[in-house]
């Protein structure tokens, strides 16, 4: 709702309530020709008395509405008792909730069951939407009347607070949920009802929540959680989904979700003459009329114009009075309130004519606001400040004018009217624009400008009053993709080059030569923007770069004693689970502490806590993720502060071996996030060894000698297992079959049943594996048995759980242990045995244990590290300790 009202006169100042009104239109009493209305103490709703003829439920007490009277709003749908009308203390779904202004991250919505938070009816079929960061859930058509009342998750350089108040989010709670104040169940599969705060996550009814302490104490989750008075980011010139690095493939989901749409807007407007009813275009606008964004509205076929006027501001969402608008034809005439819209002639039959009626209707209408010479402002003092100001403007208002008018009903006639400013706020639902106005702008003229853009906008549009402060800007960006191994001014070189970056603007404060990767901290708004949008686009080396907004963790604000987690979900893990774990985790936590590893990788995560003394680590995907991110992790330890946090897993992959032996579970089987965040927050820390495997490439002539290097040497880094033969001839050919055909790969007994093929295919080869080796362990050389395969074990965990190495005791070799600093070495006879070993009938042909490993292969092998197979070229393989040992956390062994 505008923050305007034509029906004050003077000027006031009063207390906002704690759920502040969009609105500051007053309603003035009940317009002529239009049925009776109740007021309620919440704001924006417009209730009416209306016969039931089905079981509904009441949205304030969730209990069952007996008889056959209820009241609903004509704005919103919110049906209740008569007895619960007074008692209303929600506001309207046109209204905006909370006081500062956030937009919403828009994806695809789930399959749980749920209902929109704007037109409160259950969402059915596929064309829902739900923000990544909060609970708002909402039909597409619907998510574009939602108000920018998002969670606030940083300060961006031009709202900085200290308190930190409660997020409230009506209905969708889960089931069984009981109110803070009265312990009352106060969840409700029915209706949306109930309220929820989206930091602390305490639960309680609508009528209850006025009376918890305003502020938020976080809740459970409050040691791992990032805080968001400890983050900044400057994001004026980007999106939320740029903030929160939100894949931009949900875009063209949610495209697909309006092409869906279209067929159905089409088929309401197909009606017959012979109905009784008709479905007409209106559009709130300008700018509606130019994109063809309309409103159907479906209206008795002899209808009053006001009663138009009327059901078209409720499908926009407006709950003015309907004689303050008047309703335009495509000539822009408009109708006066007492016509009637369609003067349908009677023919000999008694029955309209459908050829009069044709004719005389428009195809579309335009909804417009009658030219006001005065109103009343509603401007709010500050961002978090609950106190709003009633300025009363005419023609000649102007911004300085109102402002002095503002700091003298604040008791601030002293303050010198030029250090405050006067910003217009447009609380999109995508996007949430902010224009500070200049002195001179007649803020009458401002208004009726905005209406005529789009009354929507208006209704979407706040006034701020706020002392004026020269903030620094500074955009931080990575940017990923870079050749590796350059110096930082070879970057800088490559950077001009390929982006044409603005020296005196731009500054190189990173670089991470081995990821090939640099940060840079830019001082202007435009640049930062354009960098952004252009290195999308922009190949160095046949390498597509990839851009990051990355914000800036304040650690001198954290809270002592806190360890906040860094969560990495790989979204095409775990039957794609991952995607759903992703948007859990966004929402109970802060979603700048969450990543998306498809989407940067895991270098643009621990940069941004590369300053964080103490914190936590949670890995969301299989073996290979897992081992991503430790690699990454070793690679940039000496540039963070805290070098060694523990890592977490929740296990989506196939095999999940390093998962299973921490107790986190062979693998996700739909664990709800906030248990997943209790066990790694009761987790106890242990260490585990890691190894670094050199793959030193040399042609091996039969006599042993060396003849020149066939290709450059590598070095990988191993946590699991390494492979030789067999085994690794096997992942190898599954690797090459997800490659050909990646879309199959999603379910993780799908990816057993094609381990199990390429292992039958298998049954009948021979490799002879023992003749083309020579193993030395700790400088001893080990004769090899006629085996297929040979198997280096750092956990006592292969192949999805098998324990290869066996329970059996041995006086020839010490138990092992994660931490024991030893391998162990295990031979395999062919796939028979590796099956064997599988169904626990068998173990491995135990060879030897040591810290130290030498392999000399005259032949190209299959090797596999932690399951990503190669073939490898005749060469040495030195298999020693990667230095520190990695601290893991494991789960706690609950009775």
């Amino acid at each position: 709702m505008a923050d305007s009202a034509g029906a004050k006169n003077d000027n006031s100042i009063m207390e906002s309530p704690p759920v502040s009104p969009l609105s500051g239109r007053e309603k003035p009493p009940e317009s002529p020709g239009s049925r009776s209305r109740y007021q309620v103490s919440a704001p924006g709703h417009s209730f009416r008395k209306v016969t039931l003829t089905k079981p509904t439920f009441c949205h304030n007490c969730s209990d069952f509405i007996w008889g056959l009277n209820g009241f609903v709003c004509e704005v919103c749908n919110f049906m209740c008792h008569e007895k619960c009308l007074k008692m209303v203390r929600t506001v309207c779904s046109c209204m905006a909730p909370t006081q500062v202004p956030v937009a919403h991250c828009f994806g695809p919505a789930g399959q749980k069951k749920r209902f929109c938070c704007v037109c409160r009816k259950h969402l059915e079929g596929n064309t829902a939407v739900r923000c990544e960061v909060c609970e708002l859930h909402a039909h597409y058509n619907c998510a574009t009347f939602s108000c920018g009342d998002c969670r606030l998750c940083h300060q961006d350089g031009s709202q900085d607070f200290d308190t930190f108040p409660h997020h409230w989010r009506e209905g969708n709670i889960t089931s069984g949920a009981r109110c803070e104040v009265c312990r009352r169940t106060c969840s409700s599969s029915d209706v949306l009802a109930g309220m929820r705060c989206q930091w602390c996550g305490i639960t309680t009814h609508a009528a209850c929540y006025l009376i918890v302490p305003p502020e938020c104490g976080l809740g459970r989750l409050r040691n791992m959680l990032l805080h968001p008075a400890c983050v900044r980011i400057c994001s004026r010139n980007f999106s939320k989904m740029h903030c929160y690095r939100i894949s931009e493939s949900f875009q063209n989901e949610l495209d697909n979700l309006e092409d869906a749409d279209r067929p159905t807007k089409e088929s309401q407007l197909a009606t017959t003459p012979d109905s009784g009813k008709q479905v007409l275009k209106v559009f709130d606008g300008d700018d509606a009329v130019k994109r063809s964004h309309f409103r159907l509205v479906s209206i008795p076929r002899i209808t009053k114009n006001v009663e138009v006027v009327e059901s078209a501001l409720r499908a926009f969402y407006i709950p003015d009075d309907p004689l303050e608008y008047e309703l335009q034809d495509n000539g822009q005439e408009a109708l006066v309130d007492d016509d009637v819209l369609n003067h349908n002639v009677l023919n000999h039959n008694g029955t309209p004519d459908k050829a009069i009626f044709k004719e005389n209707v428009p195809e579309a209408w335009l909804l417009r606001a009658k030219p006001q010479e005065t109103e009343v402002l509603r401007i709010y003092a500050g961002w978090l400040k609950a106190i709003v100001v009633y300025i009363s403007i005419s023609k000649n208002s102007t911004v300085d004018s109102v402002i002095k008018e503002v700091l003298t009903q604040l008791g601030k006639q002293n303050e010198d009217p030029s250090s405050f400013n006067l910003v217009e706020v447009y609380m999109g639902s995508k996007q949430v624009q902010r224009r500070v106005l200049t002195g001179h702008e007649l803020l009458l003229d401002k208004l009726q400008e905005i209406r005529k853009i789009s009354l929507r906008q208006m209704n979407q549009t706040r006034f701020y009053i706020v002392e004026s402060r020269n903030r620094i800007v500074q955009v931080n960006l990575l940017l990923e993709g870079l050749p590796v191994q350059l110096s930082k001014e070879e970057y800088a070189d490559l950077l001009q080059e390929h982006l044409a970056i603005k020296s005196h603007l731009v500054t190189i404060t990173h670089v991470y030569g081995n990821q090939g990767a640099v940060v840079l901290q830019i001082s202007c708004f435009s640049e930062a923007e354009r960098i952004y949008m252009l290195a999308k686009d922009t190949s160095v080396s046949n390498q597509q770069l990839t851009s990051l907004v990355l914000p800036e963790i304040m650690h001198n604000k954290l809270p002592k004693g806190d360890s906040p987690l860094l969560v990495f979900v790989n979204p095409k893990s775990g039957e794609l689970k991952g995607r759903e774990l992703l948007y859990g985790f966004r929402k109970l936590l802060n979603p700048h502490q969450v990543f998306d590893m498809t989407n940067g990788g895991p270098l643009s995560g621990l940069h941004t806590f590369r300053a964080v003394p103490r914190f936590r680590v949670l890995v969301c995907g299989g073996d290979g993720t897992v081992g991503w991110v430790l690699g990454v992790l070793e690679a940039i330890r000496h540039k963070l502060v805290c070098p060694e946090p523990p890592v977490g897993i929740v296990p989506l992959g196939t095999g999940n071996d390093l998962a299973r032996i921490l107790r986190w579970g062979a693998g996700y089987s739909g664990e709800d996030p906030h248990h997943i965040l209790v066990s790694v927050d009761e987790a106890e820390e242990v260490q585990i060894d890691r190894w670094t495997i050199l793959l030193d490439a040399q042609e091996i002539t039969d006599d042993g000698k060396e003849n020149g290097f066939l290709e450059p040497p590598k070095i990988v880094q191993m946590n699991n297992y390494f492979g030789l033969g067999i085994d690794a001839e096997v992942s190898l050919d599954f690797h090459h079959a997800r490659q050909e055909e990646p879309g199959k790969f999603n379910s993780r007994f799908h990816n057993k049943g094609v381990y199990l093929k390429a292992g039958l295919q298998k049954l009948s080869h021979t490799r002879n594996l023992h003749k083309d080796l020579k193993l030395q362990v700790d400088k001893q050389d080990i004769e090899l048995p006629s085996i297929e395969g040979l198997i280096f074990l750092n956990i006592p965990s292969w192949g999805s759980g098998a324990d290869l190495w066996g329970s059996e005791g041995d006086s020839r070799y010490g138990k092992p242990r994660i931490d024991d600093g030893m391998l162990e070495v295990v031979g395999v006879t062919g796939v028979v045995h590796m099956g064997q070993v599988q169904s626990g009938m068998r173990s491995g042909i135990r060879l030897a244990q040591g810290n130290y490993v030498r392999i000399t292969a005259t032949k190209p092998i299959p090797v596999q590290v932690d399951g990503e197979p190669w073939i490898q070229a005749p060469g040495h393989i030195i298999i020693s300790a990667a230095g520190p040992k990695v601290r893991m956390l494991r789960k706690y062994k609950h009775k």
